[in-house]
């Protein structure tokens, strides 16, 4: 046996069928039945043809259905696709037709942008709609979720022998551009962002382990908050489930919601991305009184979560441990914010030995130097981007014979090896020849107690090539801070070249629905803004 999702997963249900497995809004699943669900699901896309590295887009919100399909396309070698359920038509077309969807599982909300799309790709020949028909129309040949289960078996036979070759594809967020597949082998996801099955222990030597080891497990009840077309909620959820645990999931997320989830189904363990899903949070516990006594840790990757809403969670929430941790689509894991460390004084994580800091010349930094380089990791990486050999060479490289991806993130490596993250190159402003990384200019402005979000980018300037710019949301009953007064409150937190020289005031900054910044609409609005004022 090789370390495959479906194989292991098999593992789990069959060590621990009765125990709790799923809980999506009232429906709730044991482990024997989430798996009977999915081969069910499983012999409906069989009996349509779709088969060994056939992509189907998954084309939903939060539900037992989108972990369901997940888990069906993977027991018949099939290879699932995140979708953005946010994308309007022209935006959904490029995803269909670059990822090549055969088949496309989709809530029946979406029904009209489908049917919008399918005359532009012509790959897609199967559909199955999840929930009420109502609304709009259903495409035509659209097969309803649950008459595609009802008609086939719940076991498990006729299905091929897997691999660990097999793919699981993540399409990327994207700050700014297009978004692209990223190829993962199922084996270098496990290890790479499963944690090999027990990321805060000891990764499985064998996957046959997998079942014994559920059985052991004091099971964990985790609540991934982002929508599930976020690859960090993806693996939260695999993680979880491949130790036996429990996932809960909530369609639309609210502060209020997760807390009375949190509440309800006694959570453990949360996973959020950043200050866009931390504030209302913060907000709600300020707000009501709810039980959080189950809570043990609270983790976020995938965007700033600033110094003051840390701060804030753990005065609200004490006891509950903060896990900052970094990583990307391409990598997997990287590393953790150590203990006691302070996002004020910049995003600092202590990486695993996988990873690196590499200048210009492909050579490490000198730690100290304070020169900065790309982030690169090897040994458990992706086999590259979807469709896309270009944009696979210029990022996974060879340096003295061992492979590496760089995903474009940059850092320099403090005395004790610490990395500072200083954000994504290709939103990098170059403000007359300074190189300025918004990630690092938005943490410091973060601090400023008038500001609920913000986002910084870099607008065009006759003298300098582009000046630093910000979009900033202002807390409620505060007033906007004037632009000596955010100088004032920078000083000490940024050298001077980085201080934002234009602001301006939305009512709410705009974030992708991982809540990633849109470093592309907040570049619009400041360009407007500051012609409008010129």
């Amino acid at each position: 046996m090789q370390f495959n999702l479906a194989d292991m997963l098999e593992q789990v249900v069959d060590a621990v069928p009765d125990r709790e497995a799923l809980y999506a809004e009232g429906r709730r699943l044991s482990f024997g039945e989430f798996d009977e669900r999915a081969n069910r699901l499983a012999h409906h896309f069989a009996a349509k043809g779709i088969g060994l590295g056939d992509h189907v887009g998954c084309h939903m919100m939060n539900g037992t259905e989108y972990l369901e399909t997940m888990y069906a396309l993977f027991k018949i070698r099939a290879v699932p696709v995140n979708v953005n359920f946010r994308y309007v038509e022209e935006e959904l077309r490029y995803l269909y037709d670059d990822a090549d969807l055969v088949g496309v599982v989709f809530d029946t909300e979406f029904a009209d942008r489908v049917a919008a799309v399918l005359p532009k790709v012509d790959t897609v020949k199967h559909l199955i709609a999840v929930g009420p028909v109502g609304g709009h129309p259903l495409p035509e040949g659209t097969v309803l979720y649950e008459d595609a289960l009802a008609a086939e078996s719940p076991g498990r036979e006729g299905f091929p022998e897997r691999s660990g070759d097999d793919l699981f594809i993540i399409y990327t967020g994207g700050t700014t551009g297009m978004p692209k597949g990223v190829m993962w082998r199922q084996e270098d996801l496990f290890f790479a962002g499963m944690g090999g099955g027990y990321p805060a222990g000891e990764p499985l030597k064998d996957p046959t382990e997998a079942g014994p080891r559920a059985l052991a497990n004091s099971p964990l009840v985790s609540f991934p908050a982002p929508p599930l077309m976020h690859g960090a909620a993806e693996l939260g959820s695999f993680i979880n489930l491949l130790g036996g645990g429990k996932v809960c999931l909530i369609r639309k997320y609210t502060g209020e919601g997760a807390l009375r989830l949190i509440e309800q189904e006694k959570i453990n363990t949360v996973t959020i991305v950043g200050d866009a899903m931390a504030v209302p949070l913060v907000e709600a516990l300020g707000s009501g009184t709810y039980d959080t006594s189950s809570l043990l840790a609270l983790a976020s990757a995938g965007a700033l979560l600033s110094q003051p809403l840390r701060d804030k969670i753990n005065e609200l929430l004490p006891n509950v441990y903060i896990n900052d941790s970094f990583g990307s689509s391409e990598t997997g894991y990287n590393g953790s914010a150590p203990p006691g460390s302070k996002a004020s004084e910049g995003l600092r994580f202590a990486v695993n030995p996988r990873t690196a800091v590499f200048d210009d010349n492909f050579t490490p930094v000198v730690p100290g130097s304070g020169t900065v380089g790309r982030v690169a990791q090897k040994g458990h990486i992706p086999l590259g981007y979807y469709g896309d050999p270009e944009k696979t060479a210029k990022t996974f490289v060879m340096v003295n014979g061992v492979r590496w991806v760089l995903p474009g993130d940059m850092a320099t490596v403090d005395v004790d090896g610490t990395m500072c993250f200083l954000g994504r190159g290709s939103v990098c402003i170059n403000s007359g020849g300074e190189k300025i990384y918004p990630e690092e200019v938005e943490g410091a402005l973060k601090s400023h107690p008038a500001l609920v979000d913000v986002i910084v980018a870099g607008i065009p300037d006759d003298r300098w090539g582009q000046r630093v710019a910000a979009v900033l949301q202002v807390r409620e009953g505060s007033a906007m801070p004037t632009q000596v007064e955010i100088e004032e409150h920078l000083a000490t937190r940024i050298a001077r070249y980085k201080v934002p020289r234009f602001v301006h005031a939305v009512g709410h900054v705009q974030r992708s629905p991982s809540g990633k910044p849109d470093y592309g609409w907040a570049t619009k609005v400041l360009t407007e803004a500051a012609s409008s004022t010129a």
